[in-house]
C-alpha cells in the first residue's frame, strides 16, 4: 500500500511539473542533456533527411541543436561535393549548419563531437531566437526539432526565421508526444502562417512528425 501511495505521489508531482513546464517555456538545461540525447521514436534522422531534403553546398540552420543529435549527420549531407552553381566564380561553396543556441554549454557539446568525428562545417553562435544574428535571405533551410514550444516568443521566433530564408528556402518543425512543449501540427500551421510560412507536407502521425514549411510568396516589390 505504501508504495502504491509513493508511486501515485510521485505520479502527481511528474505531471504538475509537466504541467508548470509547459506553462512556461524554458529550454532544456545543460545538466537535463539526457532528455535530449534519448532515442527519438519516429522523428528519426532518416526521415528527417527525407522532409528536409538536403542538397550538398547548402547553409543549413539548427536553432536548439541540443547534443548533436541530428547535427552531424545533417553536416555530413551539406558537406559533399557541390551539386549546383551558387558562388560568383560558378562554383557552389563546401555546405555549411549553423548551429544557434541560448546555452553555451550545448553549443561546445556539439564542436566537440563534431571534431572528434571530423567535421569542421559546423560552425556556433550563442543568442535567443527572436533575434537571429543572420542576414536576410541567407539560409537555404532552418531546422527546429523539439524547440519551437521551448521559445517564450514563438510568433517572434517564426518571423525571424522567415526573414532568414531565403524565397526558396524551407522550415523543417520536429515534434514529438511527450515532450512538455509539444506542439500540435494545427498549431503548427496556424502559427506558422501568421509568421508568413506556408504548411507543404509532414512525415509522421499526430504525436511525432516532421512538417515542412516555406515562405509565403511575397508581394511584388517586397
Amino acid at each position: 500500500m505504501r508504495a502504491r501511495r509513493l508511486l501515485a505521489a510521485a505520479g502527481a508531482a511528474t505531471l504538475a511539473a509537466a504541467l508548470w513546464w509547459r506553462r512556461n517555456p524554458s529550454a532544456c538545461p545543460y545538466g537535463q542533456r539526457f532528455w535530449v540525447e534519448a532515442p527519438h521514436p519516429i522523428i528519426t534522422r532518416e526521415r528527417l533527411r527525407e522532409v528536409l531534403r538536403p542538397e550538398p553546398g547548402e547553409r543549413i540552420l539548427e536553432i536548439g541543436p541540443g547534443t548533436g543529435y541530428y547535427t552531424l549527420d545533417v553536416a555530413e549531407w551539406v558537406g559533399g561535393a557541390p551539386s549546383a552553381a551558387k558562388g560568383p566564380n560558378g562554383a557552389r561553396p563546401a555546405g555549411t549548419v549553423e548551429i544557434f543556441d541560448l546555452q553555451q554549454e550545448f553549443l561546445d557539446h556539439v564542436m566537440r563531437q563534431a571534431a572528434e568525428r571530423g567535421l569542421a562545417n559546423v560552425v556556433p553562435a550563442r543568442g535567443d531566437a527572436t533575434a537571429l544574428p543572420y542576414e536576410d535571405d541567407s539560409m537555404d533551410a532552418v531546422i527546429l526539432t523539439a524547440v519551437l514550444g521551448e521559445i517564450p516568443d514563438r510568433a517572434a521566433a517564426l518571423k525571424e526565421v522567415a526573414r532568414v530564408l531565403e524565397p526558396s528556402g524551407r522550415l523543417v518543425v520536429g515534434e514529438l508526444f511527450g515532450d512538455p512543449h509539444f506542439t500540435t501540427l494545427a498549431s503548427l500551421k496556424r502559427q506558422a502562417a501568421e509568421a508568413g510560412l506556408d504548411y507543404e507536407t509532414h512525415s509522421g502521425n499526430r504525436f511525432a512528425y516532421f512538417a515542412r514549411l516555406s515562405p509565403a510568396p511575397r508581394a511584388e516589390g517586397a
